[in-house]
């Protein structure tokens, strides 16, 4: 059966996994913690297969962190599973309820959105994250990873949806695609998919949103800011910098640009530049930056778009807030960005004019995270303004449906005058 089939079917179980009652599906999620973790030993085995190819074919360094799955991530992901069972369903929340006149009433119900492909790259520990969150969100899933990791993921989903069906979940609520010629197969599933979710490369996302009409919902890169105003303060200003570069500096929420007031640059570099060499980060100056400390020219070819994901950033000076502001605007993907100040004043200004997912103030980038969100896990982060933004979790996979309630009423008694709408909300 090839995937525009496979798909068929799961549009037809998306309703019946949709009407499952949430005891259900969160015993599904119980049974896939309990299953990963009685056969660890197995998954590991399978991760070191990945690792051992990877080393192999000179996959690199940042790749390889990310395909790693390990003691850390299975206790990540058991904890994320364990944080979203304790969630409230995100399936039948009421959002509007309203008379439209005696008898004639309006509901507005929260609903699944229907069948999710997610199409990700070396991450193990994402098909875990991306396949709960939609199972607990009654969502049918696909789920594609790269090659880097076959033999990890393929035990992941083997064990996954056994634990799923355990619960008594369709079985065609889940859906492993492994061939690299499937993703363009299932970027043909328009009426069957409802929702594409690419995680990876920005190279990989854009070619994903240019060849499909379904929609789609992510991030292209993540080229994210930290900009230290005149008003800083050091004691927080580098702790925060080292972990938003170094706490995993193949993720997409890591620091790739710090924008620096000159006003405070010729006593607050040198600091940094220590801090950084300290940690094995290499540095990228823009105007001004290398006359104060060594730093590399910037990437002719990139520039201040440049998402490292490795042990490097750009740093650059600017005249004041709103100069930081327009530079952040220009260069950056609209993922998360942080200002380093103690002026309520500065800050807020920062806030509201940064167009981003995320504006933060005074804390590490590292943060934009579903699970630190208290979201359980998530899918995907998004820097669109449709549907979800941000870390993308169990809100951000239902949709929702219009539910009309009357005794026989039709629309010509109210288009000739003879009744009149007498809108209440209830």
């Amino acid at each position: 059966m090839n995937i525009k089939e496979e798909t068929l079917q799961m549009k037809q179980a998306s309703p019946l996994l949709a009407a499952t009652p949430l005891a259900q599906r969160n015993r599904a999620l119980e049974n896939i913690r309990d299953t990963l973790t009685a056969h660890k030993e197995e998954i590991f085995a399978a991760n070191r297969k990945d690792l051992a190819l990877a080393e192999e074919n000179g996959v690199p360094q940042a790749i390889k962190k990310r395909l790693k799955f390990d003691e850390g991530k299975l206790s990540d992901v058991t904890a994320e599973l364990t944080s979203l069972l304790a969630l409230p369903d995100p399936i039948g929340k009421v959002t509007l309820h309203r008379q439209l006149d005696e008898g004639l009433i309006l509901t507005r119900i929260t609903c699944p959105i229907g069948v999710i492909g997610v199409i990700f790259e070396a991450r193990p520990d994402a098909l875990v994250q991306i396949s709960s969150l939609c199972l607990k969100s009654g969502n049918c899933a696909i789920l594609k990873g790269g090659k880097e990791t076959t033999y990890t993921n393929r035990i992941l989903f083997s064990l996954i949806h056994e634990a799923a069906m355990a619960a008594g979940l369709p079985e065609k609520c889940l859906l492993q695609a492994e061939q690299h010629n499937e993703i363009d197969e299932l970027l043909e599933c328009q009426g069957s998919v409802d929702l594409l979710i690419p995680r990876g490369s920005n190279a990989f996302v854009q070619y994903i949103m240019h060849h499909t009409s379904i929609p789609v919902l992510g991030h292209a890169d993540g080229v994210c800011h930290i900009y230290v105003d005149k008003d800083y303060d050091i004691k927080k200003a580098i702790p925060i910098i080292i972990d938003a570069k170094t706490q995993y500096t193949a993720a997409c929420n890591a620091v790739e640009t710090i924008l620096v007031h000159r006003a405070i640059a010729r006593d607050f570099l040198p600091k940094l530049a220590e801090a950084l060499r300290e940690n094995h980060v290499a540095i990228r100056g823009g105007e001004g930056v290398s006359a104060i400390i060594p730093a590399k020219p910037m990437d002719k070819e990139t520039g201040w778009h440049k998402e490292y994901l490795d042990l490097m950033l750009s740093i650059g000076l600017v005249d004041n807030v709103d100069d930081a502001i327009r530079h952040i605007n220009t260069y950056g993907s609209h993922h998360t960005d942080s200002i380093i100040t103690e002026n309520d004043e500065t800050a807020e200004r920062f806030l509201t004019l940064v167009d981003s997912a995320g504006v933060y103030r005074n804390v590490s980038t590292r943060f934009a995270d579903g699970f630190r969100y208290g979201f359980g896990a998530e899918v995907g982060i998004s820097t669109s303004k449709i549907h979800a933004r941000g870390p993308v979790g169990l809100e951000g996979l239902v949709s929702y449906k219009y539910r009309l309630i009357g005794n026989g009423q039709i629309v010509g008694d109210y288009a000739s005058g003879k009744k009149h709408f007498h809108f209440k909300d209830l």
